[in-house]
C-alpha cells in the first residue's frame, strides 16, 4: 500500500554544520513528489534521511502516522533507485532483479513471480537472461528499478536515477517512469536537478535552497506563481529576466513602474488586491519570462538593448539581450524563429505589462499576475 509521508521540522548536521534546516511537508499516498535545488541544497541528504541512510539530527519523521527516525531501511519498506546503476555485472538481469529477495530468504516459488511481474511490467522479459554487459543504459537503470519494484515497497525514492543517460534515453526512461508510476500508483520521493524531469513527472515540485524549502506546489504554480525570485529564477528555461524597476508614481490605486533605469515606457500596475509600497523611488525587481517579451524598433520599445547571442533550436529561437539595469541578459522567444538577427544588432524589448511579475527588496514576490493590468 502506498504511504503517507510526514516530515516535522526535519534538521540534519553533520558536526557544526547544518544541512537541512527545518523541512516541513506532508506527501500524500500515491503522490509524486520532486525534490529539486542548485547542487548543495541538500535534496540528496533529505532523500537519505527519509530512506534511513542517514541519521535524523532533530525533528519526526512518520509514516502513516508512525514515527520511523529509528528504524532501519529494510522495515521502512522503501525501494531506493540510486544515480548508478550498482549491478552485479556476473548476474542475469532476472538473477539481478531477484537478489534482495534472495538476501530476504523469500520462497523460491514467490521470488521467481515477483521477479516474472517486475521484468513485465518494466518490458524487460526479453532480456531476463542477459548480462548487464549486454544491456543499454536505458535497460541497465530498468533492471535497477525492477530491483525496488520486486521488494513492494510503500515509498519509492529515486536519486537522479537518470543524469547518467543521453538525451535521448532521458526522454524515454522519463516517460516510462511516468507510467509506472501510474500503473502501480506507489508514493515517490524524486530527486533531481533537471527541471523538466521535474515539470513534466511531478504532481508537486518542492524547491529547495540552502537546506530550507522555498515554494511547494503543482508545476504550473510554480511556473505562474512564484513566491520569490529564487523560484521564479530557477524554474524555466531560459530562466526569467530581471530588472531593476523603480516606483515613479502612487495614485488613485495605480501605481507606474520605470523600468530600464527610468528611460523605459512606464508600467501601470493595479494593486487593488496587495499594496506595494507607497514610497515614490523605491526600488524593485521586475521580472519576466521569454515568452512574455518580444522584439521591435528601439523607437517603439519598453527597453533597449544590443544583442549578445542566438539560440536556434528549430520550432523556437531565443535572442538573448543585454539590457541596462538588467541582472542577466534578457531572453526573447521569437514570434518568427526565421527573423535574420544577428549578435551585436542594436534592439528594442517589449513585453505584456499584465504578465509581469514584481518583487520586492528581499526578493518576495509582491504582485501576483492576477493583480496585474496593462497600462
Amino acid at each position: 500500500m502506498p504511504a503517507r509521508v510526514e516530515l516535522r521540522d526535519i534538521r540534519k548536521s553533520f558536526g557544526e554544520t547544518e544541512i537541512i534546516k527545518g523541512v516541513d511537508l506532508t506527501i500524500e499516498p500515491s503522490e509524486f513528489v520532486v525534490l529539486v535545488g542548485p547542487s548543495g541544497c541538500g535534496k540528496s541528504t533529505l532523500l537519505r534521511l527519509v530512506a534511513g541512510l542517514e541519521e535524523i539530527t532533530s525533528g519526526d519523521l512518520l509514516f502513516d502516522g508512525d514515527t520511523v527516525n529509528d528504524d532501519a531501511p529494510a522495515k521502512r519498506r522503501v525501494g531506493m533507485v540510486f544515480q548508478s546503476y550498482a549491478l552485479y555485472p556476473h548476474m542475469t538481469v532476472a538473477e539481478n532483479v531477484g537478489f534482495g529477495l534472495k538476501l530476504a530468504k523469500k520462497d523460491k516459488a514467490e521470488r521467481e513471480q515477483r521477479v516474472n511481474d517486475a521484468l513485465e511490467v518494466l518490458q524487460l522479459d526479453h532480456l531476463r537472461d542477459r548480462k548487464p554487459s549486454q544491456l543499454s543504459g536505458g535497460q541497465r537503470q530498468r533492471v535497477a528499478i525492477g530491483r525496488a519494484i520486486v521488494r513492494k515497497p510503500n515509498v519509492f525514492l529515486f536519486d537522479e536515477p537518470l543524469s547518467n543517460l543521453d538525451t535521448e534515453l532521458r526522454v524515454q526512461m522519463r516517460m516510462e517512469i511516468g507510467r509506472l508510476h501510474r500503473r502501480l500508483k506507489n508514493t515517490v520521493v524524486y530527486v533531481t536537478h533537471d527541471q523538466v524531469e521535474a515539470m513534466t513527472l511531478a504532481d508537486r515540485i518542492v524547491v529547495l535552497e540552502a537546506g530550507k524549502v522555498r515554494q511547494v506546489g503543482a508545476p504550473l504554480e510554480l511556473y505562474e506563481r512564484p513566491a520569490n525570485r529564487f523560484v521564479a529564477g530557477f524554474i524555466g528555461t531560459p530562466k526569467m529576466a530581471f530588472l531593476d524597476a523603480k516606483l515613479v508614481s502612487s495614485e488613485g490605486g495605480v501605481t507606474k513602474l520605470a523600468v530600464d533605469g527610468g528611460r523605459g515606457v512606464p508600467v501601470e500596475v493595479s494593486v487593488a488586491q496587495r499594496e506595494l509600497p507607497a514610497a515614490d523611488g523605491a526600488n524593485l525587481t521586475l521580472g519576466v519570462r521569454p515568452e512574455d517579451c518580444w522584439l521591435e524598433d528601439t523607437g517603439q520599445a519598453m527597453i533597449h538593448g544590443e544583442i549578445l547571442e542566438l539560440e536556434r533550436l528549430g520550432a523556437d529561437t531565443f535572442a538573448f539581450v543585454d539590457v541596462p539595469g538588467a541582472e542577466d541578459s534578457v531572453a526573447v522567444r521569437l514570434k518568427d524563429p526565421n527573423r535574420k538577427l544577428s549578435p551585436g544588432d542594436s534592439i528594442g524589448v517589449s513585453f505584456d505589462p499584465s504578465r509581469i511579475h514584481l518583487f520586492d527588496a528581499e526578493g518576495e514576490t509582491i504582485a501576483p499576475r492576477d493583480v496585474l493590468a496593462p497600462a
